[in-house]
């Protein structure tokens, strides 16, 4: 099981590299902006509304997504299997019982949520409990307490925050811009190296968020892989994980409750066309292909 440890740490050291680098876009992006503007008053706008959002949702994160999925809290008595399965587990692990939800749909799924292990809440479908067997179900649970014992919440919604902070940061320098043209207030004292500044403003306002999204998507990618690795050293199992993710990913039932906002939240894609394999594609992806985590997992047993 030494490999599973080396993988794990390598997936940690992998997201905290994304991260820095991500922090460094966006202070050398508001270093620009702010010197295009000659003030930092905006930077600290869109700073502090970004901040204030990503807080809002991360603090009702649980009851936001709860709502959204459809979501029914169940006990001991009405779902004993799955119960038990979840509360042996968090003894494993080392983590307080998270409340449990079941989501009526036949797509085979699940998520995890909470903005900490004390308000974790993990929530499957009647379609994960009816398509797999025990060995397979223990494997799913345990990655998703594993995104609960690896404050993934925390660590995405930094990513969200900083999203947020391009994003609009970006949104209110190119609409300054095109307010200037329209009444002609442009700063004509700022000589050769301020209109540099202000082109190199106006294409990032462009890229940046393009780019600050796939650095977002490529965080889940690797919390994705992460909860895959912690979940194999819980139940020192990893072929439960990988068999059921194959059978998750040959299921194309619909789950009619998934959106794109809580796309990243669930066990698999949520939506299926899962065929395309393009480079391209797998940069917009918030999973990695299922292909690539059942071998990362079957690797691990080695």
């Amino acid at each position: 099981m030494a490999s599973l440890y080396t993988h794990k740490a390598s997936n940690i050291r992998k997201t905290w590299l994304l991260l820095t680098v991500f922090l460094i876009v966006v202070v050398g992006l508001g270093w620009v902006f702010s010197g295009a503007y000659g003030s930092p008053v905006i930077l600290y706008f869109a700073v502090g509304f970004s901040v204030i959002m990503g807080i809002t949702s991360f603090w009702y994160s649980d009851k936001i997504v709860l709502r959204m999925s459809k979501a029914q809290p169940v006990s001991r008595k009405n779902a004993r299997e799955l119960y038990n399965i979840v509360e042996n587990l968090a003894i494993t692990a080392g983590l307080p019982l998270p409340k449990i939800y079941l989501i009526n749909e036949p797509a085979p799924n699940a998520f995890a949520t909470g903005r900490d292990p004390k308000h974790a809440v993990v929530a499957v479908t009647t379609g994960l409990l009816d398509k797999l067997d025990r060995s397979e179900l223990e494997g799913v649970i345990a990655h998703e307490l594993s995104h609960i014992g690896n404050r993934d919440m925390l660590v995405s919604t930094v990513a969200v925050i900083l999203v947020g902070f391009i994003a609009i940061l970006s949104d209110l320098f190119l609409r300054s811009m095109i307010w200037r043209s329209f009444t002609g207030s442009r700063n004509r004292s700022s000589g050769q190296a301020g209109a540099v500044l202000m082109l190199v403003g106006i294409a990032l306002s462009i890229l940046a968020p393009i780019a600050a999204m796939l650095m977002q998507l490529a965080i889940s990618r690797k919390r994705e892989l992460l909860a895959d690795a912690s979940g194999a050293l819980l139940t020192r199992y990893p072929e439960g994980l990988a068999k059921a993710l194959e059978k998750i990913s040959r299921d194309q039932t619909p789950l009619r409750v998934a959106q794109n906002t809580t796309a990243h939240l669930w066990l698999d894609d949520p939506f299926k066309g899962k065929s395309k394999k393009g480079f391209l594609h797998k940069l917009f992806m918030t999973h990695p292909p299922v292909e690539e985590r059942v071998k990362a997992l079957r690797g691990m047993s080695s």
